[in-house]
Parts: structure tokens; sequence; C-alpha cells
């Protein structure tokens, strides 16, 4: 069992309370999910679940936890700096348990990991591995721990599908704790029973978390249900409460105006209208009792609000958008030869995603075409890179990245967009580095969206965005009237999304 107790985490920059007196159970057999809004603190929690220590740079926090004889580990959303100039066997000996591993244990993890058994003792910089390929690295290192309570920071983030499908079978097959973050709506549909919902209202000024022991899509049935016939009673309140002041003015004015004509020679009917101004008087005050427990409209946190691309990224069909060939795709570091004969031809608005197993070369493929399109002057092409710091400055904030003006009229508009997109006023002021992934990727979004691009090149664009956050995403990129050419491993997002779909193999790519 593991148990949190009254914890309340507050940020120590704009003294926004993050989770307040925050309590809960975990149980043998618990796959928890804990789903928010990107900023609200969803990270922040599960660190400070493993380690206190960890968030206490930028937030400080007052609660207990009780472990009793349970073993915590950590997947964290992104590869520690002290691990990327590690070898991949120098990573894994640093895990005590690899020692005790067979080698039929090794053959067999590896086997359900998609990776040779050489992998383990890879001579290979633990940063120069693909996204999926250290989700892997690290995903087996926590288990040959044996933990108790697994803590997954966004464990679906470019793993491929064939990993995710492990993954989806480890944490509903695990007899113990899970814990997870994901962006993944159908990892979380298919694997939890039980959501903790973290929410900032009011313009993030006040804080609120539900915990629910269930699944994900009964949770959001009925929250729905909830919401709507909350809705719907303080609607039906306030439409009596209307009619009831509208009745009680008539009396209040009829006694007025009888009192106002009142002959001062009848002190008897003036006596009674005393008595009856009374009565309306009381009657105002039960009204007023009333009203404090009239049904209040639902508080909740809406998804962000944003649109993609106008009409001036619209293309024709016809359009030639690329015309690539390739007759050897190399790894970076230009030892190894990860494809061949490759051939792409878009035209028009179509939106392409490539699919493929961790380390097939999808990443770099994409950053060579990215090359090819930023160039082209007949096209306005904008990329999102898997790594945000490749584009972002990280040290502004999200405000001064995307002003290139100095404009007053400009930054008032950057900043009614940002708010759009959830951003506090303080949040617009705080440097890139300090804000969560989902939030620097919105930033992305949002130069693309004011640069007017006609092409989008994206490496894994849901992989931050909360799964309340992702329908709005997918239905944005659904609608962008220009090109899209993108990697993800996101079911929901080749579903809903893509026209077509390529698989990267050592053959090239074949259309799917």
């Amino acid at each position: 069992m593991l148990q949190v107790k009254n914890l309340t985490i507050t940020h120590k920059k704009d003294l926004r309370v993050l989770i307040k007196e925050f309590s809960c159970t975990f149980n043998y057999g618990d796959k928890a999910v804990i789903i928010g809004e990107e900023g609200d603190g969803k990270s922040t929690l599960l660190r400070w679940i493993y380690d206190g220590g960890m968030i206490e740079e930028y937030a400080q926090s007052e609660g207990e936890i009780i472990l009793g004889n349970e073993k915590l580990s950590y997947l964290p959303q992104e590869l520690g700096q002290e691990y990327k100039e590690l070898s991949v066997y120098e990573f894994f000996s640093m895990e005590p348990m690899f020692w005790e591993q067979t080698p039929k244990e090794l053959a067999l993890m590896a086997r359900k990991m998609n990776v040779t058994t050489e992998f383990f003792y890879s001579e290979q910089q633990m940063n120069t591995l693909s996204g999926g390929e250290k989700v892997k690295a690290q995903m087996m290192r926590i288990l040959m721990g044996k933990p108790t309570v697994l803590l997954l920071d966004e464990p679906s983030n470019d793993i491929d599908i064939a990993t995710l499908e492990w993954l989806e079978k480890e944490i509903l097959d695990w007899p113990y704790i899970v814990v997870f973050i994901s962006h993944d709506e159908t990892l979380i549909e298919n694997t939890a029973n039980m959501v903790i919902h973290i929410e900032q209202l009011k313009r993030k000024q006040e804080c609120k978390y539900t915990v629910c022991k269930t699944t994900y899509e009964r949770y959001k049935e009925e929250r729905g249900l909830k919401l709507a016939n909350q809705r719907q009673q303080a609607l039906n309140d306030q439409r009596e409460k209307k009619i009831r002041e509208e009745k009680f003015r008539k009396i209040q004015q009829k006694v007025e105006n009888a009192q106002a004509n009142v002959s001062r020679q009848n002190p008897h009917i003036g006596q009674l209208l005393k008595k009856k101004m009374h009565a309306v008087k009381a009657m105002e005050h039960r009204f007023e009792r009333e009203d404090v427990n009239m049904t209040q409209m639902p508080e909740e946190e809406s998804a962000i609000f944003f649109k993609l691309g106008g009409e001036e990224a619209k293309l024709p069909a016809g359009k030639v958008i690329l015309d690539y060939s390739l007759e050897k795709l190399f790894t970076p570091d230009g030892q190894s030869v990860l494809a061949r004969d490759i051939r792409l031809f878009v035209r028009g608005p179509e939106r392409i995603c490539i699919i493929g197993e961790n380390g097939a070369g999808k990443t770099t493929l994409l950053k060579k075409l990215a090359t090819e399109l930023l160039k082209r002057s007949d096209i306005l092409a904008e990329y999102m890179p898997q790594n945000y710091e490749e584009f972002l400055d990280m040290e502004k904030s999200p405000v001064d990245f995307l002003d290139k003006s100095g404009d007053k009229e400009e930054r008032t508009r950057i900043r009614t967009y940002l708010g759009s997109l959830k951003y506090t006023a303080d949040e617009m002021e705080h440097s890139i580095r300090e804000l969560s992934g989902g939030q620097k990727a919105k930033v992305l979004l949002l130069k693309m969206s004011l640069s007017g691009a006609n092409v989008l090149i994206l490496d894994e664009p849901t992989r931050n965005f909360s799964p309340l956050s992702g329908p709005v995403l997918r239905e944005m990129l659904a609608s962008f009237p220009g090109c899209i050419i993108s990697i993800s491993h996101d079911r929901k997002y080749i579903e809903e999304v893509c026209t077509q779909v390529y698989k990267l193999s050592e053959e090239g790519l074949l259309l799917l």
C-alpha cells in the first residue's frame, strides 16, 4: 500500500497552488492515471511521490507519504542529464540487479522490447539513441530492480506501436501499483482502473482534484453526465429565482405605493401597511438565505481553444509539396545504413504519417525532409522537432520568443493567443525552460500559426498533450488546410488525422 496524506504543493515563482490537501491511497492492482491540462502539476505530483527533493528547486510542499515496504521506481519524461553521456552498457551497469540477470532473462526481456540481447552491452551513447530506444532502456532497467510501485511519466512517448502494445500488457498484468501519466488515450482506455484528475480553475487561481476508482471511459461519461445535470439544475434554479424576484418586486412595489398614498388621517391602514412591509422584508431575507443554497454552474477546466491555419495556408490539390528520393539513409554518425531506396511523393493538402520500429530512422529521415522543405520559397514550412530545445530559446519567455517586431499590438495579440492555450499571465513571463513539455509544444504550435505556414513537419506532435487537449489538437490538425508530414505512434492521431500512412523499414517507405 502507498498512501499520500494532505499534500499541498505551491509553485515558488508565482506562488500558485498546484495541488491542495491531496490525499489518496494506492493498493495492489491499482493502475492509476493522472490526467489534467498541461502545466497543472501532474509531473510535479509524480516526482514528489518518488522523491520530494526532486521538486525543491521550483516548488515547496507540505504533506506526508506512507510507503511501508514498497519499492518505488520512476520513469522521467526526459532522460536525466546525468545519463546522457553514458554508454548503454554503463547505463545498465548502474543497476545492481543487472548483474543478477541470467542470459535467458535478458534474452526474454530483449525479445519483449523488440531489441537484440547485444543492446544491453552496446557502447552507443544514451543521448544518441532514438526517443523510443531511450524509453525502452529505462523501462528495462526499472523492471530489473523488481519494484512494487511503477511511477511512469509519459511512458508511451516515442515508443513504436509494438512496444506500446507490450506496455499495455505490462501495466495490465502488473500485480502491484502503477501510477502513470500519458498522452495516449488508447493506452489509458485499455489499462487505467483509477483516475486522478488535477484541475486549475478560475484562470489557475483555484486548484481542484478528483480521485475516482473506475475506468477512464466511465469517468468521462459519469463526469459529463454530472456536469450536465448540475448545469441544468443551475439553469432551473436561476430561472426560478428570476420568476420569484419578479413576483417579489411587484409585491414590494405595491406595498411601497400604498404606503406613499395612505392618508395620515387613517393610522389604522398605515399600521397594516407597515406590518406588510415587515413581512416583505422577512421574505427578502428568506430568499437571500435560499440563494446561498442555489445550485451553482459547474466549475471545470476547459480544453485548449486554438485554430491552426487560415485561408493563407490553403494549398491546391495539384501542388507538388515533395518529390524525394534517397538511396541510403544513414545513422546520424554515418556508421550504419538504416534504410535504402527511400521514395516519397506528396501532393497538395495531404496529411502524411510515417511509422516504424524504434531506431528505424524516422526522426533522421524527417530532419532531412525538413531541411529540403524549409529552404523552399514556393511554400512556407514550419518544423516541430521531437526535441523542442532545437528550435526554442529556452531562456526567453513565450511572449519574447514569439514577438518578432516588438510592436505593442503584436505582443497583445500573442498574449491573447497564449491565454486561449491556458497560459496564465505569470506563465507568459516565465522562461520557456520552466514550462512543462506540453506548454513548450504549444509555443511551437503558436509559432506555426502566427507564421502562416502551409506545410507542417511534425515529429510526434501529440506526445506532450493531455488526453483532454488531445481531441482538440487532433481536430485542429485534421482541419488544417495545408500539408502535414509527420511521425507518430499515437493510434488516435493516425486514425483521425492522417490521410496516408507509410512504414519505414530497411527496405524503404511502404505505403500501408
